[in-house]
């Protein structure tokens, strides 16, 4: 038995995520804040752009490294939204979502006992896919105090001899933290100096709430680009997520390897979801049909944010992009699994625990849902921590 796999921790969204549903099976109310994705529906163009590809018999494979028009296509958007020029023959992988892409990623640059740097709180994905790869991953604390960013001097400080990679998610899962143009250069200057890979996963890169407008690494430096692969996917951008579409922007030699390892573990992505991704990329009705969904992100951000810092003993940071808040609770002397167990079964509300993100002390709501979700969850939350200061 592979003891690496063995040691694979359960994702603790989908445990408090099943937990819900077998309540809501049982006909409980629950107000869920557990689920990552957004709560709209796939916009009709695309989905029309895969029933058409599938009445038209595009059902077969297709080139390993995906559809060339798509990746053309996902070239055309890292030029004209990111600012950062592939070349869609040899620097461009469509993947079966954008964990595929982190994977392989992870498995092109990392040799056994690599170290890869993730700024914690962290995705908690991040950790299990270096560890799949070979690799060994190490959190880096990062502080309310900083916007939960990995500092220049923090970075600096935790590079090793075996240290190979950084990881840098912005908009953040689960902190929703943005970086900013000058605090990504900064860092890539420490991570190019000391010759790291980053992985920058930049999923959420549309649901940013500042007034700055969004930054990719790789397009604030030539040397960055060299030193980059950029992961995105349609999940979050077009609410795909059930589609599996992701995509990566890496140096040839570096995507060279991550196709060859595509080729071998999936053959190609989903052959309609890819005719349903370029619509997704070509159609303007795509991009006019997200904007609603955009708007009401921000709409839910600034409520759940207004409604969490008035409750007693919760301290919480404004969100500044994604759909997620990352709201302290550590003055009611639990853990984070403990309170999140609690809960859903008190309250019925599901969150997610900070502990497999790196943050014991805190816990992360999803505002992914509606906002009639949101009152209601909020006022029980508000009673199961006003029952915890008694």
């Amino acid at each position: 038995m592979n003891s690496v796999l063995q040691a694979i921790k359960p994702s603790a969204t989908l445990a408090i995520s099943a937990k819900a549903k077998e309540l809501a099976a049982r006909g409980v109310r629950v107000c869920n804040f557990a689920a990552g994705e957004p709560d709209f529906d796939t916009p009709d163009v695309i989905k029309r752009a895969a029933i058409a590809a599938i009445e038209a018999g595009k059902t077969k494979y297709t080139a390993a490294k995906g559809m060339p028009e798509l990746c053309a296509a996902v070239a055309e958007k890292f030029a004209r939204v990111n600012e950062v020029a592939y070349d869609p023959a040899t620097e461009i992988l469509v993947s079966s979502g954008g964990k595929q892409s982190l994977f392989y990623a992870f498995l092109a640059l990392l040799e056994r006992g690599d170290e890869v740097l993730i700024p914690a709180p962290g995705w908690l994905s991040y950790p299990e896919l270096v560890r799949i790869a070979g690799g060994k991953p190490r959190f880096v604390k990062t502080s309310s105090r900083t916007g939960y960013k990995l500092t220049p001097a923090q970075l600096e400080k935790a590079i090793r001899p075996r240290t190979k990679v950084l990881v840098l998610n912005y908009p953040s899962n689960p902190t929703g933290a943005v970086y900013s143009a000058a605090e990504l250069r900064a860092l890539g200057e420490v991570a190019v100096a000391h010759g790291l890979w980053i992985v920058a996963d930049e999923m959420y890169e549309r649901m940013v709430y500042t007034d700055e407008p969004f930054a990719s690494l790789a397009s604030l430096s030539p040397a960055f680009r060299e030193r980059t692969v950029t992961v995105n996917g349609c999940s979050k951008a077009f609410s795909m997520t059930g589609w599996r579409i992701g995509y990566a922007g890496a140096p040839a030699e570096v995507l060279k390897l991550m196709a060859a390892a595509q080729s071998h573990c999936a053959s190609n992505p989903c052959t309609p979801a890819q005719y349903a991704a370029l619509a997704a990329f070509v159609d303007p009705a795509s991009e006019e049909a997200v904007k609603p969904m955009i708007a009401a992100f921000r709409e839910r951000a600034d409520r759940i944010y207004k409604l969490l810092e008035k409750i007693p003993g919760v301290r919480v940071a404004k969100p500044e992009g994604a759909f997620y808040i990352f709201p302290n609770v550590k003055s009611f002397g639990l853990g984070s699994v403990d309170f999140c167990h609690r809960l859903v079964l008190e309250k019925h509300v599901a969150a997610v625990p900070g502990l497999p993100f790196g943050d014991d002390g805190c816990i992360r709501f999803s505002y992914a849902c509606s906002m009639d979700c949101i009152e209601e969850g909020m006022a029980r939350f508000a009673d199961f921590c006003a029952s915890l200061r008694k």
